[in-house]
Parts: C-alpha cells; sequence; structure tokens
C-alpha cells in the first residue's frame, strides 16, 4: 500500500495519526522508515544515514554541546478484540486520537520530526534516531544494531528517549533480569504416588519465598526506584495421571540502577539459595542522568517535578555508552500496548512546545 509523504510543518498531532496509519509491528518497519528517511532527506543542513530500517539524522552547526532525540518506528501488534480502538487506522474522538502507536510511541517520532523540520538555527547541534525492532527481544534492537555498526552516530552529551510519560520527566529506569528456578522429582503412575516425588509439589517453597519477598524503595541519585520480585510463569507435568518429575517457574525481578545485572544475580540466588536456577536474560538499568548540566537545564525549561521510571527502556543504552539520558514523551504509558490505545492530541502539541522552548532557536518555516 502507498502511503502520501509525510507533511512535517503543520499540526504535530495530525503527523503523528499520519504516522499511526502505516502499520509498523515490528519485523514491518520498512513502509514507515522509508517516508521518514525520505521526509528527513528534504531538510536543508541534516546529514542522513540509514541501517537497516534505522535512520539518524544529524545537524552540524558546531555547536559545544550534542543532544540526541531518539524513538522507536515500530509497535506492538495489533488489537484482535471486537471494538477495539488500538488498531491501524489512527481515529479522531474530538481531540482524541485512538490507534496503534499512539502512545508508543508514533506521538514522541512526529515530535522529533517536527523539531528537525522547524528548528532552523537550535541552539545545540541534534542527532535524531529513529529505530526498528524496540518491541521485541534485544538482540533484534535496531538502536543496538546501530550502536553495533556506527558507534560515533551515537555519540552525545545528552539524550532523551520520547517514550510516553505524560509530559514529565522520567530519570533513568531500573534494570530487569529473568530466571528459571527448577525442581526435580520421580515420575510415577498417579494411583501411586507415593512411588514418585511430585516436582509441582517441590515448587511451593520457592512461591513462599517470593510472596514473603518485601521489595526494597531505592534512592538513586534523587530519585526513588521500588524494585519487584515475581513468579511470571510456571510449567509442570505431561499428564492428568502421571506424577510429575520437572517443575520450573520463570522468575523476574526489576531492580534500582544502583545495581548490575550480576548484583541482582546474587540477590535472587541468595534468595533463592538451595534450588537450581539459571539466568535467562540481563539488562542494567539507568541512572536518572539528572546531574547533568544539560539535563539540570532541560528539567528547568520544561517544569514539573521528575520522576523515576520503573519500566526498563533504552535510556539504558545511551547510559551505558556515558550518556546521561531521560524519558520525555505524550501520553500515559499506562495505556501503551492497550486495546484502547490514545493520546490527547494537546499532550502531543505541548511535548513539541516544550522541546523547543528547551533546544532555543529561531523556527524555520
Amino acid at each position: 500500500m502507498a502511503h502520501a509523504p509525510l507533511h512535517l510543518l503543520g499540526d504535530v498531532a495530525v503527523l503523528t495519526t499520519a504516522l499511526m496509519n502505516v502499520e509498523s509491528v515490528s519485523g514491518n518497519e520498512g513502509a514507515i522508515a522509508d517516508l521518514v528517511e525520505a521526509a528527513l532527506w528534504a531538510i536543508p543542513g541534516l546529514v542522513v544515514h540509514r541501517d537497516g530500517d534505522a535512520i539518524v539524522a544529524r545537524t552540524q552547526l558546531g555547536r559545544a554541546e550534542r543532544v540526541i532525540l531518539a524513538g522507536h518506528l515500530d509497535t506492538v501488534p495489533l488489537p484482535t478484540a471486537a471494538g477495539s480502538r488500538g488498531t491501524v487506522p489512527a481515529v479522531w474522538d474530538g481531540e482524541t486520537i485512538y490507534g496503534r502507536g499512539a502512545t508508543d510511541m508514533k506521538g514522541g517520532v512526529a515530535v522529533q520530526l517536527a523539531i528537525a523540520a522547524r528548528l532552523a538555527e537550535p541552539n545545540r547541534d541534534i542527532t535524531f534516531i529513529f529505530y526498528d525492532h524496540e518491541e521485541v527481544e534485544g538482540s533484534k534492537s535496531g538502536l543496538g544494531r546501530l550502536q553495533r555498526n556506527n558507534p560515533e552516530l551515537l555519540a552525545g552529551d545528552f539524550a532523551i528517549l520520547l517514550e510516553p510519560t505524560d509530559g514529565t520527566v522520567e530519570g533513568g529506569c531500573n534494570g530487569t533480569s529473568r530466571f528459571r528456578v527448577r525442581t526435580r522429582g520421580v515420575a510415577a503412575h498417579s494411583a501411586r504416588a507415593w512411588m514418585g516425588e511430585n516436582a509441582i509439589h517441590k515448587i511451593a517453597p520457592i512461591l513462599a519465598r517470593l510472596a514473603a519477598h518485601e521489595p526494597e524503595t531505592v534512592n538513586v541519585d534523587g530519585l526513588d526506584y521500588r524494585e519487584s520480585l515475581n513468579a511470571v510463569s510456571i510449567h509442570g507435568g505431561i499428564a492428568g495421571n502421571v506424577i510429575p518429575d520437572f517443575c520450573e517457574v520463570e522468575v523476574n525481578y526489576r531492580f534500582a540502577p544502583d545495581k548490575s545485572v550480576d548484583q541482582a544475580e546474587a540477590y535472587v540466588r541468595e534468595l533463592l539459595d538451595g534450588f537450581e536456577i539459571e539466568c535467562t536474560d540481563g539488562a542494567n538499568g539507568a541512572r536518572p542522568g539528572l546531574l547533568h548540566p544539560a539535563a539540570a537545564s532541560f528539567v528547568q525549561a520544561v517544569g514539573g517535578i521528575p520522576k523515576p521510571k520503573f519500566g526498563w527502556t533504552d535510556v539504558a543504552r545511551f547510559s551505558a555508552l556515558g550518556i546521561p539520558a531521560v524519558n520525555f514523551g505524550p501520553g500515559d504509558a499506562l495505556l501503551a500496548h492497550s486495546d484502547n490505545e490514545h493520546v490527547q492530541a494537546q499532550a502531543i502539541r505541548d511535548c513539541l512546545s516544550a522541546l523547543t522552548r528547551w533546544l532555543g532557536g529561531e523556527l524555520g518555516s
């Protein structure tokens, strides 16, 4: 399906709907990446680079500081329930926009594009990053691919990820790790259960320890990060007449950014000592980054009281590169991925205004 070129100088909320009308479920970002790339090449003064379905556009004004504005182009799959409003194409209801990507995060992408087109003389050099495969496993991340293939394009002094935050600066993010905790028994016919050992029953102490665990709230650089440690799935048994000889519970630990992945693993292993544990995934969090002068000036410009980001976001990738990073974008993160995903048009306009105030300069036409 052919899509009309993007018009970057009109209402940023209308631009959001144009982006939403291009279905871009993870793995299908080609069409929207083509539109974004074409729109960026048409802006004088930008140097544009494409890697797969990730696009980087950079100003070259010789400013003393470089800021990164980043956002992903993909969405989670479309809802299938009858009557869902979080689908494609976008639907306006008054000043509310419904559809997949409304909050996560085509409103933020629209703001990036609008700034690229309108801000002719920003007071900082800007790197605009639009990337693919954010909503799937980290090994497929377009941002990670850019980091491997062209790390020089990610250089900067401060980064803003335009994930939905309801227009509030959210500093850093929690880390996350996953574990498989296993018990083993002896299979037997359930009519002669005493001949076996029930591996599912042996899981009970694990669940009891997790249920009794009291998560910490950890202050990191002035923000309070609430941790969580939970069983998220359980598997065991092969038939209704067989005593199970194997059971496995998956555990997810969301830990404050003062800990590393290794420290988080040590914490879980100590809590569940005595059980067979395998760490299957882990990603470090990111400290708030609010102590950097650019971050302080940004918070002052946009107003409000910064909050911690409890979920993991790609600010952690920038933090790992030594670049302080925050989350700031339009829309309520609690609506992301929902069958009722929507955003207020004014929230997108307000986000654009806030970033424009901070980046200063003269608005181009």
